[in-house]
């Protein structure tokens, strides 16, 4: 079930919402016990037999906060344990196919495991490996009661696609949260949001990302080749920021006050800057529980630059079992080492107004050109792309061919794409935001266009069968 669907919409949410909140606010655990119930649901609607994985992972998560507790002997090699088991799990339902195959170019005749890829493992496997490691290094308390445990690990608007959500951060909420009627509407306007973004503007950018990537690179010509790249790059941002937003304002509704997943991540001047505002769950997992375990930058420059490109190698292949995404991974690792060695100036270094804009164009491209390699099924399909974006077909020129993709409606969502890839709600809410009368019409403004939104994309769905969700693969 994705909550881009009119099951999700009209059936499973409506359902829920009509059980939570018949229930009194004072029943809290009862309240959480729905929650966990129809998260549960949410979760086996899809595969029932990957439920059983969820559980095992709420089993052992919950076993392993336990033994992790400061007051526990041997708690080190618990932790571990636990650790081994979470990371073995997700290895072998991730990457055990990609392994077998890699080994059987070497041995012939090697079997090579199917295993299906249960959906969100990445994001609540690393969810609960957070808790059981934050309970070992003092950070959280170990939770006694089970079903909290079972929630947190389950709840549904962050369980598949996050923002992978720290125990520390929603704990007190899970045991004493308070529902009110303008976070409600808060939350429903924020989802709504959200779900505009990823049915108008992901979907739409996707078709077009989607036809140009089937075409063979030798027949792009370089202003497809661009023009496609460039639909991918809008399409994976709002896409995921999307469902990040849908899943915050989810959580909002329920009482649940999740952190920011990104942060406008094209404004970024600096590859750096751009992973401290793109996916900025994942980064924080990676640099908390992996990178400064590694020494962070605490032990001279070498080694900083190897932790740096370990932790990316790592980003790139929690994103999936392909080589495409370790190069993507060490790609931007690269230049993370390249900014840190002052070897490409930025940030301030940049200097004047000029050398500012044109980080920011060196910024797009890196990332562009990533996400090429991201987007692309294979190496050399990556190759052979990006040779069509430098000389594919002859010049920049707009052939007929292109052109025919340069539909009024697609200008008018990639126009829209670039400017709501800014903060130009913010912007508006300063500007509106002068006094009571201001702060209503941002309001009333705000309620009219989330319901024009929701209309347009129940149109959508009605006409459209192409809605994927992208990080549901990872």
């Amino acid at each position: 079930m994705v909550f881009s669907s009119i099951s999700f919409l009209f059936v499973f949410l409506p359902l829920l919402l009509a059980v939570y909140f018949l229930l009194p606010a004072r029943l809290r655990e009862g309240r959480n016990l729905v929650l966990l119930l129809f998260s549960l649901f949410f979760y086996g609607y899809g595969g029932p037999r990957f439920l059983l994985l969820m559980l095992l992972s709420i089993a052992v998560n919950y076993a392993g906060g336990l033994l992790a507790a400061p007051d526990r002997r041997r708690r080190r090699l618990w932790t571990g344990l636990v650790t081994a088991v979470n990371l073995g799990l997700l290895g072998w339902f991730k990457y055990a196919g990609f392994l077998g195959a890699n080994l059987n170019r070497i041995w012939t005749g090697l079997p090579v495991p199917e295993v299906a890829l249960p959906i969100g493992i990445s994001f609540f496997t690393f969810q609960g490996l957070s808790y059981v490691l934050d309970v070992y290094r003092g950070e959280a308390a170990p939770e006694r009661n089970p079903l909290r445990v079972a929630l947190y690990i389950s709840l549904f608007p962050q369980l598949v696609a996050g923002p992978i959500v720290r125990y520390t951060t929603v704990a007190d909420e899970i045991r004493n949260r308070r529902e009110t009627l303008d976070a409600f509407t808060d939350g429903a306007v924020r989802f709504l949001f959200g779900l505009g973004k990823k049915m108008l503007l992901a979907n739409q950018l996707g078709l077009l990302a989607d036809q140009v990537y089937a075409t063979r690179p030798e027949f792009l010509t370089t202003a497809l080749a661009w023009l496609g790249a460039a639909a991918y790059t809008g399409q994976v941002y709002f896409d995921f920021s999307g469902y990040s937003d849908m899943a915050i304002g989810l959580g909002r509704m329920f009482g649940f006050h999740f952190l920011e997943n990104f942060n406008y991540p094209y404004l970024s001047q600096s590859v750096t800057e751009f992973w401290r505002r793109w996916h900025i769950s994942l980064s924080t997992w990676f640099r908390e529980y992996l990178y400064i375990p590694l020494g962070g930058n605490r032990r001279g420059k070498a080694r900083t630059f190897l932790n740096q490109m370990l932790v990316f190698a790592a980003t790139g292949l929690w994103h999936g079992a392909n080589v495409t995404f370790l190069v993507w991974g060490l790609f931007h690792g690269l230049f993370l080492v390249l900014e840190s060695s002052r070897i490409i100036p930025v940030g301030k270094a940049a200097g004047h107004a000029v050398s500012r804009l044109l980080v920011r164009i060196y910024t797009l491209l890196v990332v562009l050109v990533g996400f090429v390699v991201f987007r692309a099924d294979s190496l050399s399909q990556a190759l052979g792309y990006l040779g069509a974006m430098v000389a594919g077909g002859g010049s920049m020129a707009l052939s007929a061919g292109t052109l025919s993709y340069l539909t009024p409606w697609f200008c008018c969502v990639f126009l829209i794409g670039c400017i709501t890839s800014f903060p130009v709600v913010p912007a508006a809410r300063r500007a509106l935001c002068v006094g009571s009368g201001g702060t209503r019409l941002y309001t009333v403004a705000g309620y009219g266009l989330s319901l024009l939104l929701f209309a347009l994309c129940v149109l959508s769905l009605a006409a459209d069968t192409y809605n994927p969700f992208i990080y549901f693969r990872f």
